[in-house]
């Protein structure tokens, strides 16, 4: 018999006891809750999370500068390009495929914009929606072949990743290097908001997380479906909000050191979250969303309940190389060029290893796009991390490629406990 899979916000309903215990009980009620996710091969993020403290304590111990306003800052600009890259690999490994092109696909996009705008003159907006247009045409190119002509996405991407290299080259010509000069395109990533406008945005953000938390909780209650214990529901508003809060103040002290005021967010970062926030939504609350995780589950019985799983994985696949589009841009504006090495070296891999340490299943069906962000900062906290301590390439290459080797390996180890718990 033959189950398909099921977003979290879908599962089957039973009254959870526990829902409407006093919030005095909730370190019993959230720890009687860790042991049952443990048991059943459920962690989550919390073992990237416990990973990321050891992370920070390690490289503070070994270096001061690590924790500093400045660098933290840094880090979230570094990973908001590969961030928004793993967002849309997220989506196809809920699929069960893989997509080995976004990176050379966000080389080439960058390369397209600032051909478009510097090259031919256009203006800044019309040249950004070409990039994007590009990135989405590749993916619908992508889905259209795995899914028609049922050629593996492995080999179909292998073979884009290469040709979008050369593609990058022809485009660049001779100079190899095409530098921006549009404050429109560069401000994509480095332009700093008001403090007082980032913890507005901030209040924002959270304030809205909260409604739609409570108002579910409430409405899920009333109709007698289970909700897990209403201190989960505050613990989770209260993570959130003391995480936005902390990034916000961190990025509001005056980083300068001279007389010029240097705080604020990165418009990179808010842009960037907003993409997580918007595709996480996407997952969670549309027939869309329910869709990708039916067909990651079980394609055999998604099809069977009448889901066009080709119209699913060419729709996928066009989005995760728009992502891709959208993180190479993103990449292109924070350094203010594009290059003959834009899309290359290590994108690929942080992109794909921070969606999978976020805890993305390789199997499809399981996972959701905000957790790329923990595993972009993952990625991000050593790769700093290393360059503060003058580590070479090499090293960074090798450490990196050790923990996507760990994360893979708890999820194929949680995924047994799941299978063993369900046969239970």
């Amino acid at each position: 018999m033959t189950t398909t899979a099921k977003s979290p916000a879908d599962e089957p309903a039973v009254v959870d006891a526990a829902a409407h215990a006093p919030l005095r009980q909730m370190p019993r009620i959230l720890l009687g809750l860790l042991r049952k996710r443990i048991s059943e091969g459920e962690l989550g993020v919390v073992p990237v999370v416990l990973g990321l403290v050891v992370i920070a304590i390690v490289f503070q111990t070994l270096n001061s500068n690590f924790l500093t306003a400045l660098n933290l800052t840094n880090l979230m600009a570094q990973v908001a390009a590969f961030g928004t890259i793993a967002v849309g690999v997220t989506f196809v490994l809920l699929l069960g495929e893989i997509d080995l092109s976004v990176g050379s696909v966000s080389g080439f996009c960058a390369g397209v914009l600032v051909v478009l705008n510097v090259k031919y003159g256009w203006p800044a907006l019309p040249s950004l929606l070409a990039a994007l247009a590009t990135g989405v045409a590749i993916g619908v190119f992508d889905g259209v072949w795995v899914s028609k002509l049922h050629v593996p996405s492995f080999v179909v991407t292998l073979a884009g990743n290469i040709a979008f290299l050369g593609a990058l080259l022809f485009i660049l010509g001779s100079s190899g290097t095409i530098n921006i000069n549009d404050p429109f395109l560069s401000d994509i990533a480095n332009r700093l908001l008001p403090v007082a406008l980032g913890w507005i945005i901030a209040a924002v953000l959270v304030g809205a997380y909260a409604m739609v938390s409570l108002r579910t909780f409430w409405r899920r209650s009333r109709s007698g479906l289970v909700v897990g214990p209403f201190a989960a529901v505050v613990a989770r508003i209260v993570i959130l909000g003391g995480g936005v809060a902390a990034a916000t103040a961190i990025m509001s002290v005056d980083r300068s050191r001279s007389v010029i005021s240097i705080a604020g967010v990165p418009m990179g970062v808010l842009v960037f979250l907003a993409l997580l926030l918007g595709f996480d939504l996407l997952v969670q609350r549309t027939r869309f969303g329910r869709d990708v995780y039916a067909v990651g589950g079980n394609i055999e019985a998604a099809r069977r309940a009448g889901i066009s799983v080709d119209r699913v994985r060419i729709a996928v696949f066009a989005l995760c190389s728009g992502l891709a589009a959208a993180g190479g841009i993103m990449a292109a504006s924070r350094l203010f060029a594009v290059n003959q090495s834009s899309g290359g070296s290590d994108v690929l891999l942080n992109s794909i290893a921070a969606a999978v340490i976020g805890g993305t299943s390789l199997f499809g069906g399981r996972g959701r796009p905000r957790n790329a962000l923990v595993g972009a900062l993952v990625i991000g906290a050593i790769a700093n991390g290393m360059d503060l301590q003058a580590l070479s390439s090499s090293v960074k290459f090798i450490i990196t490629g050790i923990v996507l080797l760990l994360a893979v390996t708890i999820d194929a180890t949680a995924r047994r406990g799941r299978e063993a718990a369900g046969r239970a």
